[in-house]
């Protein structure tokens, strides 16, 4: 799944993002069994991983969103200009992954987002 923003500034495209997973890291499951807190830990991000669950549980959780690594964040969406999204997109066509689930933010970005897709 990968959550798409054609913006002009990645940084600001990236932070419902961030949100989405410091909620998702830090909030779902218990401290000691949580999915995804695990899988972010099994993608090189181990100690950021467990600070967001930390933060979260100690009901910080602008600070747990803050520390999501905006690497991270990048790697599971597809955010910024058009052709920085066309770039990325080549990119996980590339990779071992089949299907790609896209939310788009509006159907003016997904009727975008399609035209990128039937071009590439």
């Amino acid at each position: 799944m990968a959550n798409i923003s054609v913006c002009d500034n990645v940084a600001d495209g990236l932070l419902p993002v961030k949100m989405m997973l410091g909620f998702y890291i830090g909030g779902m499951g218990a401290k000691g069994k949580n999915f995804h807190t695990d899988l972010m830990a099994r993608m090189g991000f181990e100690e950021e991983a467990f600070r967001i669950q930390d933060l979260f549980f100690e009901g910080r959780r602008d600070e747990a969103v803050a520390l999501v690594p905006d690497e991270f964040a990048d790697e599971i969406s597809l955010v910024g200009p058009i052709g920085r999204i066309r770039e990325r997109l080549a990119a996980w066509r590339d990779s071992p992954v089949t299907t790609l689930l896209m939310y788009p933010s509006s159907p003016d970005q997904m009727r975008l987002i399609a035209d990128v897709v039937n071009d590439g």
